[in-house]
């Protein structure tokens, strides 16, 4: 296990250090995805597919295998389901969010029990609610590779997202994959709340896709503008969130998100009251 830095308290605890590169880690590709889907209003989404990967999680429990795997199984197949409907017009896009939203919920609750001998197993709770002071060496190292993956995903992949984001019809007439990169889109959002589900916990992942981009969207003046501030918004938010539920004694998924709720708040209120930044959209 890699011992403690020298770094000032919080930080100060190798456990804090490794929190700490973890909720860096998703503070910055969980925006990176969701800048699309804010564009494109799908920002529950990611809540609809974190319910899925929780039914995963309790499969793989239920089963005894790493539940990582399981829930990202079940989180990629939910995230397609869902762009299969709507792009077949067999339900809309709320509806079928909706179906793997309470399905996804009530099966991992199923098999949590059945893992548990009848009662919920704890061993589901941190993947819930999040719990980055018990993450591993080999757990932090997890999450960076996934947040580098899916960050140059995105990457290689953005300007026909954001053709596709932006106008879908458009980018139909234009001859672009749009159906290939919206299960792409979809896949790679699933594999972002995987990485994130044991840092911030699945039922507040998607806040940290949504919250940082609706700040950034108020400031910046451009699609790339938005999603370099809903990085730094999501990068700062979790290390301040992590900084206060030491010494407060908070729950740290939800310290990060609160901060970030908050910054919105602030940034919302200064928009319509101070002129210098009315301007900025």
């Amino acid at each position: 296990m890699i011992g403690a830095i020298p770094l000032p308290y919080p930080f100060d605890a190798a456990f804090m250090q490794r929190a700490l590169a973890a909720c860096v880690v998703v503070g910055v590709f969980a925006p990176v995805i969701g800048t699309f889907l804010v564009q494109r209003r799908l920002s529950l989404v990611g809540d609809g597919i974190g319910h899925v990967a929780f039914a995963g999680v309790g499969a793989g429990l239920l089963a005894g295998v790493w539940p990582v795997w399981t829930a990202l199984a079940f989180a990629v197949a939910g995230a397609v389901g869902v762009e299969y409907l709507r792009m077949r017009k067999k339900a809309s896009g709320d509806l079928a969010l909706a179906l793997f939203f309470y399905a996804g919920i009530a099966l991992g609750v199923v098999f949590a029990s059945r893992a548990g001998n009848g009662s919920i197993d704890f061993e589901t709770l941190p993947y819930l609610f999040g719990d980055p002071f018990r993450v591993s060496d080999a757990g932090v190292g997890a999450v960076i590779l996934l947040g580098t993956g899916i960050t140059a995903g995105v990457w290689a992949l953005r300007r026909v997202l954001f053709a596709i984001v932006t106008d879908e019809d458009w980018a139909r007439v234009a001859g672009l994959p749009v159906d290939a990169m919206n299960a792409a889109l979809a896949a790679l959002t699933a594999a972002a709340i995987v990485a994130a589900m044991k840092i911030v916990g699945i039922l507040l992942v998607a806040a940290l896709m949504a919250l940082p981009v609706a700040t950034a969207q108020l400031l910046a003046r451009s699609f790339r503008d938005t999603m370099r501030l809903g990085v730094a918004i999501g990068a700062g938010s979790a290390v301040i969130g992590l900084a206060l539920s030491r010494p407060l004694n908070l729950s740290p998924g939800g310290a990060i998100v609160m901060v970030a709720a908050a910054l919105f708040a602030v940034v919302a209120v200064a928009k319509r009251t101070v002129p210098l930044l009315q301007g900025a959209h």
